[in-house]
Formats: C-alpha cells, structure tokens, sequence
C-alpha cells in the first residue's frame, strides 16, 4: 500500500511539474517577439543594443531568435537600453511584451 502511494504522489508531482513547464514554454518567446519587431521597426541593431546594455551580441541574438527568454531584470536592462537609443522604441517594446500578456489572459 505504502509503494502505490508514493506511486501516486510522484505522479501527480510529475504532473503538476510538466503543467508548469508547458505553462513556462508557452510563454517563452514573448519578449524575443517584441524586441525582434522594434529592432526591425527603428533599424536598431543586435549589436548596437548589445553594445548600450552592455553585454555580449550573442545574448541578444538569444533573446531575438527566441532561444532564450531574458528575465525580468534583463527586461528592464532592455528598455533602459532602448530607451538610450531611441525612447519611442522603448515604449513600443514594452507596449508589445505586455499586449501579449494581455491577449494570453483574454484567451484563458
């Protein structure tokens, strides 16, 4: 009795895990979507961003290509940066990330 138990609770753990994981992936991409289209729109550069905030183009080109999603003090490192280079560019990238936000709580 004890083993289909510890049978059950580790299947609902793994459960519960693996929703959290999809929820996590299904968010992924939100902020590379939204800073790729304000790079495209004001002809922002991944080096040039990379070089205001500081960090490695590689990072960025994680971020864009949705390989990576920065975390939340990154996000802010962002439109620091984006706001150095062009403020209007900064608004709409924010504007963006959370009108995704925004939409996905719509949608549940």
């Amino acid at each position: 009795m004890a083993t289909t138990l510890s049978y059950t609770f580790s299947y609902r753990w793994v459960t519960f895990t693996l929703l959290k994981a999809f929820d996590t992936i299904k968010g992924m991409g939100k902020a590379g979507k939204a800073l790729k289209q304000v790079l495209e729109i004001y002809g922002i550069s991944q080096n040039k961003l990379a070089v205001t905030m500081g960090t490695g183009r590689p990072n960025v080109h994680r971020w864009v290509n949705e390989i990576r999603d920065p975390v939340a003090d990154t996000l802010l490192e962002i439109r620091d940066a984006l706001k150095k280079i062009n403020p209007a560019a900064a608004e709409d990238f924010i504007r963006l990330y959370l009108g995704d936000a925004d939409e996905d709580n719509e949608q549940a």
